[in-house]
C-alpha cells in the first residue's frame, strides 16, 4: 500500500498553527508489472522528479520548481501521477485537482499559465512507447484517479514535440484553439535570421538603434537578482496600461497569479537553466532609466520560452521597443547554446514575423466519473466554439470588449489575453 504525505503547502500551513496530520494512503492500481500510485505531495518524489526532467525535451511547466511555485501559492489539493514499471519510474504527470461547477478536474499543475505541457517520462519508457499509452495504461491511472477527480483533462499538449511522438497523443483529443509558434536557431545569426527575411530584419534593427541612440542610446538589461523584483512590477503596470486601453480584462491583476510569479524568480536560476529571468530594454541620454520593454524568460536546455512582455510607448514609439529587445535577447541566446526561442502560445503578428514554426497543441481527456464523461463532451465543444470564435477575428475582439466591460476577471480570461 502506498503511502502519501499531505500537500506540501498545507502542511506548512499545519506546522505553523501546531496541527498535525495523519497520512493519507491509496491502493495503487497494478497489473503486469505497471504500476501507478498516486500522491498527494511534491517532497516524496523530488528525486524521481528531479532526474526526469533532465530530459531536454520535456516541458520547463512540469519541472518540480515551476510547480512548486504554483502549489505553494494556489494550494490546490494535488493528484500526482506516478507510473512505474517494476522498481523504475517510467512516468510523472503532476496533476492538481481543481474543482468547479461540482466537477472534479485533474490538470497539469498551473496549467492557465503554461506555453507547453508534456509531462515527465523516462528514457527507456519512451522506447517502448510509440504508440502511446496502452489501453491497460490508461485505465490503471483512470482507477487509481477514481474518487479524486471526475475526469483528466492534459491542456496544451503538443502531439508531436521536436520529433518525438507524445506517450500521451493516445489519450482523445482535440485540437486548442491557441498554437505556439518558435524559431529555430541555425548554425549563425545569420542563418536563423534568413528564415524570416534577414535583410528586413536588419534594417529595422539598425533604424531603430539610429532613432533611441539619437535620443541618448539605450542598455539591454539582463536582470540581476536585485533588479527581478522591480521589473516584474513594472511589467505589471505596463500590461494593465495596455490591458485597459485595448478594453481587455487584465489576466495578470490576480494577486495569488502574481504572487506565483514572483516565486518563479527565486526557483531553479542556476546561471544557464531558468524558471524565470526578467529583461529589459532601459533608455539613456534624455530619457535617462526609463524602460520601454520588459520580458520574462523561462530556459531549459536548448529550449528558451518567452512566458510575458510589455512594453511602454510612452516615449519611444516609433523605434518599436519590444521588437527591439525581442531582436537583443534572441541575438545574445543565439551565442549560449539555445537551439529554439519559443514565443509561447497565442497567434499575433509581431510572433509571426519572427517565426517560420508554428506548432500545433491539443487537448487531452480521461473520463472517470459519469460526470466526467458529461464534462468532457462540454470541454470539446468549448474549445471547438474558442476556435471558432478566435478564427473570426471581428467577432473575437467584440467578445473581448464586451467581456471587459462586463469586468470579466482572470479566472474567465483566455489565455491568449496574455499577450
Amino acid at each position: 500500500m502506498q503511502t502519501q504525505e499531505r500537500d506540501i503547502a498545507v502542511t506548512a500551513v499545519a506546522l505553523a498553527t501546531g496541527e498535525r496530520s495523519m497520512p493519507v494512503t491509496a491502493q495503487p492500481a497494478m497489473g503486469g508489472g505497471f504500476r501507478i500510485d498516486v500522491f498527494d505531495s511534491m517532497a516524496a518524489l523530488e528525486a524521481e522528479w528531479r532526474a526526469l526532467e533532465r530530459d531536454d525535451l520535456a516541458s520547463l511547466h512540469q519541472s518540480y520548481d515551476w510547480c512548486s511555485a504554483w502549489v505553494e501559492t494556489f494550494r490546490h489539493p494535488l493528484a500526482i501521477v506516478r507510473g512505474s514499471l517494476g522498481d523504475h519510474t517510467a512516468f510523472i504527470l503532476p496533476l492538481e485537482i481543481i474543482r468547479e461547477r461540482g466537477v472534479r478536474r485533474a490538470e497539469f499543475i498551473g496549467t492557465r499559465h503554461s506555453n507547453i505541457n508534456t509531462g515527465l517520462f523516462s528514457a527507456e519508457f519512451l522506447q517502448g512507447a510509440a504508440e502511446g499509452l496502452t489501453s491497460a495504461q490508461t485505465t490503471a491511472v483512470a482507477e487509481a484517479l477514481r474518487g479524486k477527480a471526475d475526469i483528466v483533462i492534459l491542456r496544451n499538449v503538443p502531439l508531436d514535440w521536436r520529433g518525438r511522438r507524445s506517450p500521451l497523443a493516445s489519450l482523445p483529443a482535440v485540437e486548442n484553439q491557441n498554437h505556439a509558434f518558435q524559431l529555430p536557431f541555425l548554425g549563425s545569426f545569420e542563418a536563423s535570421l534568413k528564415q524570416v527575411n534577414a535583410k528586413r530584419r536588419r534594417k529595422k534593427f539598425k533604424h531603430q538603434s539610429r532613432l533611441l541612440d539619437a535620443k541618448g542610446g539605450y542598455d539591454y538589461v539582463n536582470a540581476a537578482p536585485d533588479q527581478q523584483d522591480g521589473l516584474l512590477d513594472l511589467f505589471f503596470e505596463q500590461k494593465a496600461t495596455r490591458f485597459r486601453e485595448a478594453g481587455l480584462p487584465d489576466v495578470f491583476a490576480h494577486a495569488p497569479t502574481q504572487a506565483a510569479l514572483r516565486r518563479l524568480l527565486r526557483h531553479g536560476n542556476d546561471g544557464v537553466d531558468a524558471t524565470l529571468q526578467m529583461h529589459a530594454l532601459r533608455l539613456k541620454g534624455e530619457h535617462e532609466g526609463h524602460i520601454a520593454a520588459v520580458a520574462a524568460l523561462s530556459r531549459k536546455g536548448d529550449h528558451v520560452v518567452c512566458q510575458f512582455a510589455s512594453i511602454d510607448e510612452a516615449l519611444v514609439a516609433e523605434a518599436s521597443p519590444g521588437e527591439l529587445l525581442f531582436w537583443l535577447m534572441i541575438e545574445r541566446l543565439h551565442r549560449e547554446g539555445v537551439a529554439l526561442f519559443d514565443f509561447g502560445i497565442g497567434d499575433q503578428n509581431y510572433k509571426r514575423s519572427w517565426c517560420p514554426m508554428e506548432t500545433t497543441q491539443h487537448d487531452l481527456f480521461l473520463p472517470i466519473s459519469g460526470i466526467g464523461h458529461v464534462a468532457a463532451l462540454a470541454e470539446r465543444s468549448i474549445t471547438r466554439a474558442k476556435a471558432a470564435i478566435k478564427s473570426n477575428r471581428q467577432l473575437y475582439t467584440f467578445i473581448q470588449r464586451l467581456r471587459a466591460r462586463r469586468g470579466a476577471g482572470p479566472a474567465v480570461a483566455d489565455e491568449n489575453d496574455r499577450n
